[in-house]
C-alpha cells in the first residue's frame, strides 16, 4: 500500500510500504479515505518529538471504510481495559495505552490501519467523511470543555487551529455564554470571520474571563493565560507547544485559580463528540482544506511556512 513516511526532519516520503494487517484478533483493517494533520504530527515532522522517531507513518486523524463497507471514524487511542484508570473510565490515562502514529503503532497517513473494532464509531450514511475524520481533535476539544464545566461561563480560547476552533465550538455547545478566540494571523482570522464565536487579534481582547483554553501551549500564550483568566477562574492547558514556562505562580496561587491540564479524551468523549458532529451541535465545521496524500510532503511545508489559512489540513489516500 502507499503511504507518506516520515524519514526525518522536515523529511517526508510517499511510497510503497507493507500492507496494514491486524495486530490481534479482535482487530479490524480501515481503508483510509481522511485524515487530518495534527500540530503533533507537525512536531514529529520538525523532529521536535522523540516519541515519534524516524522512519514512521505519522497521522491518527482518520475515517474510512471498513472491509464490509461500514462508514467510520476512528478512535486511535487504544488502551488496555483493565488497568484501574480503564476502569474508572479515564482511558486517557492508562498505563499502557498506545495511540497510532507512535511506536508500536504505524499512523493513518496511509491506504489502511487496522483498529480494535472497540476504537471504531459509525457514521452515518448522509456524514461526510471528511468531516468524520475531525472527531479526534473535536474530541480533545469536547473532553477539555468538559472538565471546565462551562455552562453560564464566558470563556476565551487562545489560537485559532483545529484545537481553538474545535474548543470554541464546543464550549458553546456546552452553554458558555460568551466564547472569544484569539489568533494573530490575519489569513486565518479572515477564514474564522463567519463562525459563531468573536475571533481577533490578541491586542483587541479587552477584559478578564471565567475560562481560559490555551490551544497552543508556549510560554507566551500561557502567560497571556494568566493575565486574561479571572481571579477564581480555569485556565485549561490543551497545547503542547513547549514543556516550560510562562506561569504567574503568584497570582495563580493568590487569585485561586485553577490550572487543569487536559489530554485527548475518554472513550465517551470521543462517543459523545461524534454525537455532537452528526447531529450538527458542532456546526458545519467548513473550516478545512483537502488535498492529495501524495502531496503530503508539500502540504507539510506550507504548514511550516504559514501559507495555510484553514485550521486544518485534510489529506485523501
Amino acid at each position: 500500500m502507499k503511504a507518506l513516511v516520515y524519514d526525518g526532519p522536515e523529511q517526508l516520503g510517499y511510497r510503497e510500504v507493507a500492507e496494514a494487517g491486524p495486530q490481534g484478533p479482535d482487530e479490524v483493517l480501515v481503508r483510509v479515505d481522511t485524515v487530518g494533520i495534527c500540530g503533533s504530527d507537525m512536531h514529529a515532522y520538525l523532529g521536535h518529538d522523540e516519541r515519534r522517531p524516524a522512519p514512521l507513518i505519522l497521522g491518527h486523524e482518520a475515517a474510512g471504510l471498513t472491509a464490509d463497507g461500514r462508514r467510520v471514524t476512528v478512535n486511535p487511542l487504544v488502551t488496555c481495559g483493565t488497568c484501574e484508570y480503564c476502569a474508572s473510565r479515564r482511558e486517557n490515562l492508562c498505563t499502557t495505552r498506545q495511540i497510532i502514529s507512535m511506536p508500536p503503532r504505524e499512523g493513518a497517513f496511509a491506504e489502511a490501519i487496522a483498529m480494535p473494532e472497540r476504537n471504531l464509531v459509525t457514521v452515518p450514511d448522509a456524514y461526510p467523511l471528511d468531516k468524520a475524520a475531525l472527531a479526534e481533535p473535536l474530541a480533545v476539544c469536547w473532553h477539555a470543555v468538559r472538565l471546565a464545566a462551562p455552562e453560564g461561563k464566558t470563556a476565551l480560547v487562545i489560537g485559532g487551529g483545529a484545537i481553538g476552533v474545535g474548543a470554541a465550538l464546543a464550549l458553546i455547545a456546552q452553554g458558555s455564554t460568551q466564547v472569544t478566540l484569539v489568533e494573530p494571523n490575519p489569513a486565518r482570522l479572515a477564514f474564522l470571520a463567519d463562525q459563531p464565536f468573536a475571533a481577533m487579534t490578541p491586542d483587541a481582547v479587552a477584559g478578564a474571563f471565567d475560562i481560559v483554553i490555551d490551544a497552543v501551549g508556549y510560554d507566551g500564550t500561557r502567560a497571556s493565560a494568566c493575565e486574561r483568566v479571572k481571579p477564581g477562574g480555569i485556565i485549561v492547558h490543551v497545547g503542547l507547544g513547549s514543556a516550560t514556562g510562562g506561569l504567574d505562580i503568584r497570582r495563580i496561587t493568590l487569585q485561586e485559580i485553577t490550572f487543569l491540564g487536559t489530554y485527548t479524551y475518554t472513550a465517551q468523549d470521543f462517543r459523545d463528540t461524534c454525537a455532537a458532529m452528526f447531529d450538527g451541535r458542532l456546526g458545519p465545521l467548513d473550516w478545512t482544506e483537502t488535498r492529495a496524500l501524495a502531496d503530503g510532503a508539500a502540504a507539510f511545508a506550507d504548514l511550516r511556512a504559514g501559507r495555510v489559512a484553514a485550521p486544518k489540513l485534510l489529506l485523501k489516500p
